[in-house]
């Protein structure tokens, strides 16, 4: 495989992630990191990240809305349930120390 090819399917797997994270609008973040330590936040963040590294101009809100798929607050208004007492606790124990 060539470093352009798998640059490629790099991407092409990229994409797959936020349009199924998109999709899956009932999985809530704290879901999200309790089971596997990242969500929807920290991508955006990886990818202002990865944008500030090649010196791209990109707002974290322009970030966000890439992954969300719309504007961050409109997200949260629709989707975005209060963390129950047991996710917050699975949340605070998984928490490095």
């Amino acid at each position: 495989m060539t470093p352009q090819q798998q640059l490629e399917l790099e991407a092409a797997a990229f994409r797959r992630l936020v349009d199924h994270l998109q999709k899956r609008t009932d999985v809530q973040n704290i879901d999200l990191m309790n089971l596997s330590g990242f969500c929807r936040n920290c991508l955006s963040k990886w990818y202002k990240a990865a944008a500030d590294e090649q010196h791209i101009d990109l707002s974290l809100d322009d970030a966000r809305e890439a992954v969300y798929g719309m504007p961050y607050a409109e997200w949260k208004a629709q989707y975005q349930k209060e963390a129950s007492a047991e996710q917050q606790a699975a949340f605070e124990q998984g928490k490095p120390q």
